[in-house]
């Protein structure tokens, strides 16, 4: 159902792309757009919230910008509290890379539109750890088995990209 949905609203495209990962591939799967409707937004935070139940957290975590929606949605379906990392610091207000906290000994779930090679997950592993968080699991919306799996052994994909091109 949920392939069905992305395909409906063209969050699966066929083309020439240059990924995050600078991998260059034929597919595009822009969970970001996707979430844009409803809908979509909310069958995934439904799916998210089954997948993870029984897994003890007490925090989400993601990275802006794809992994916010996801982080919101997921945090009003299951009753916790998120935190967003920043790709960068930012030097005006109070500056820092995270909106929200971490606190030490809390057990987090990483969130993530995309995973390829797992490179931008794993950052919001360690920033995690830096702050005395453990990660319990990162959840990904769509795993593209390009890596991210070999990189982040507890990788919890909705979808892997081999679903996606099955259902075309």
């Amino acid at each position: 159902m949920l392939v069905d949905k992305l395909k409906e609203v063209g969050a699966v495209k066929f083309g020439d792309f240059i990924l995050s990962s600078g991998k260059r591939s034929n597919v595009y799967v822009d969970i970001k757009t996707a979430c844009t409707y409803p809908e979509i937004l909310r069958e995934i935070a439904k799916q998210m919230a089954e997948r993870v139940r029984g897994l003890d957290f007490d925090r989400i975590a993601c990275i802006e910008l794809g992994g916010v929606p996801l982080a919101v949605a997921l945090s009003l379906e299951v009753k916790k509290p998120y935190a967003i990392f920043r790709k960068e610091k930012k030097s005006y207000g109070i500056g820092g890379d995270l909106v929200g906290e971490i606190k030490g000994g809390e057990r987090v779930l990483v969130v993530e539109d995309v995973t390829t090679t797992g490179k931008s997950a794993l950052s919001v592993v360690r920033r995690v750890e830096e702050r005395g968080g453990k990660v319990v699991a990162v959840l990904t919306v769509v795993d593209r088995e390009e890596g991210a799996r070999d990189l982040i052994p507890n990788l919890v994909p909705l979808l892997s990209l081999s679903d996606i091109l099955r259902q075309n």
